[in-house]
C-alpha cells in the first residue's frame, strides 16, 4: 500500500523518515572526584531525600528502564527491519509527526476528520457505523502497546479514544442528518477538487499546535483524516490520515479487520512497506501488503520497537 496520498499537499510523512549520526564514546577514561567532594555529593543526596520526604515533594525521577523482551524468533527479523528504518529513513528522529507525537500532544486521545469523496449519501446510520468501525479499527493497533493490562515499555495509555469532529463534503445535500455531534464542511476543497476539514483546524498544517484560526479551537482540530474516495483502489497513509476507497470501507464495516485501513494505520506510527524485502523467518505480516488480513505478533513488535527507539524524546 503507498504511504504517500495521491491528490494531496507535497508535506507528508516520509516513506523512509533516518539515519541518526553515530555516537562515538569519549576514549578519555572519566576522572575520579577527590574523596571529600564524594563524600559531599553523598550527604547533599541524603540531606534532598530527607527534604522531600519531610515536605512531601517528589524526588526527581530517573529516566525509566527499557522494557524490551521479544520472543527469541523475532529478536533478529526485528534487528534487521529496525537497521533498514535506521539507515533509509531520511529524518527518522528529526521528523515530529508520527502517530506517536498526536497522541502524546494530546494527552491519550487521537481526532479525527472524515473526508467523504464520493457523492453516494450518508445516512445517520451509516455515519456512526463508519465512526464506530474507524474507532474499532484504531483500537487495535493501541492494543499493542499493551500487555496483560498494562500499558508496555513506558507507554503511558492502556485505551486511546478516537474523536471524529469532522466531516468534508462536495455537497451539503450529500450528509442526511441535521445534528450537530460533528462540524461539517461544504465545499472546502484540496489543490486537486477533494473535500478536506479546515487546514487551520488539521494538525498536518499547523504542528505547533496553534489553532487559533480554528473556529472551534484545539478542541474542534483533527490530527488525522479518514479519507474515503469513491473508486479509489488500495490505500495510502501517512502522518496526515489514511486514505482507502469509498466502497471498500463501507461495505466491510462488520468485518473484524478492515486490513487495508491497518495496513495504512500503521505507516502513520512510523512503520514501512515490504515490497522488496522480507526480514528472515517472517513472511506473512500486516505491513507486507497482500500477507496478512490482521496485526501479527510481528507486526506489534515492530511498533514496539519504534516506540521503544522514539520514547526518549518525551522524557518519560
Amino acid at each position: 500500500m503507498r504511504k504517500q496520498p495521491a491528490r494531496h499537499l507535497a508535506r507528508h510523512l516520509a516513506r523512509h523518515p533516518a539515519r541518526h549520526p553515530a555516537r562515538h564514546p569519549s576514549r578519555r577514561p572519566a576522572r575520579r572526584p577527590a574523596r571529600p567532594l564524594a563524600r559531599l555529593l553523598t550527604v547533599l543526596a541524603a540531606l534532598t531525600a530527607l527534604l522531600c520526604h519531610a515536605t512531601g515533594v517528589a524526588a526527581p525521577r530517573a529516566a525509566a528502564a527499557d522494557e524490551w523482551n521479544p520472543p527469541s524468533n523475532l529478536v533478529q527479523p526485528l534487528n534487521e527491519v529496525w537497521n533498514h528504518v535506521s539507515t533509509t529513513y531520511p529524518d527518522l528522529y528529526g521528523f515530529r509527526n508520527y502517530g506517536w507525537d498526536q497522541v502524546m500532544a494530546n494527552k491519550g486521545s487521537i481526532n479525527y476528520c472524515v473526508r467523504w469523496e464520493s457523492d453516494a449519501p450518508v445516512s445517520t446510520t451509516l455515519r456512526d457505523q463508519i465512526h464506530a468501525a474507524l474507532k474499532k479499527q484504531f483500537a487495535k493497533w493501541m492494543a499493542a502497546q499493551v500487555e496483560n493490562g498494562r500499558a508496555y515499555n513506558n507507554w503511558p495509555y492502556t485505551t486511546v479514544p478516537v474523536n471524529i469532529v469532522g466531516w468534508a463534503v462536495k455537497n451539503r445535500s450529500t450528509l442526511q442528518w441535521t445534528d450537530n455531534s460533528v462540524d461539517i464542511y461544504s465545499g472546502v476543497l484540496d489543490g486537486a477538487g477533494a473535500p478536506q476539514c479546515a487546514p487551520d483546524c488539521g494538525r498536518f498544517f499547523h504542528q505547533d499546535a496553534n489553532y487559533s484560526r480554528c473556529p472551534g479551537g484545539t478542541a474542534r482540530h483533527y490530527d488525522q483524516s479518514l479519507w474515503l474516495t469513491k473508486g479509489f483502489q488500495g490505500g495510502a497513509g501517512g502522518d496526515w490520515g489514511q486514505r482507502v476507497g469509498q466502497e471498500y470501507f463501507t461495505g466491510v464495516l462488520n468485518q473484524e479487520n478492515i486490513h487495508i485501513y491497518l495496513h495504512e494505520v500503521g505507516h502513520t506510527f512510523g512503520l514501512d512497506d515490504f515490497y522488496d524485502w522480507t526480514p528472515t523467518g517472517q513472511c506473512c505480516f500486516l505491513m507486507n501488503a497482500g500477507s496478512a488480513t490482521q496485526i501479527t505478533d510481528f507486526d506489534k513488535w515492530m511498533l514496539r520497537d519504534f516506540w521503544r527507539h522514539l520514547k526518549p524524546r518525551y522524557n518519560l
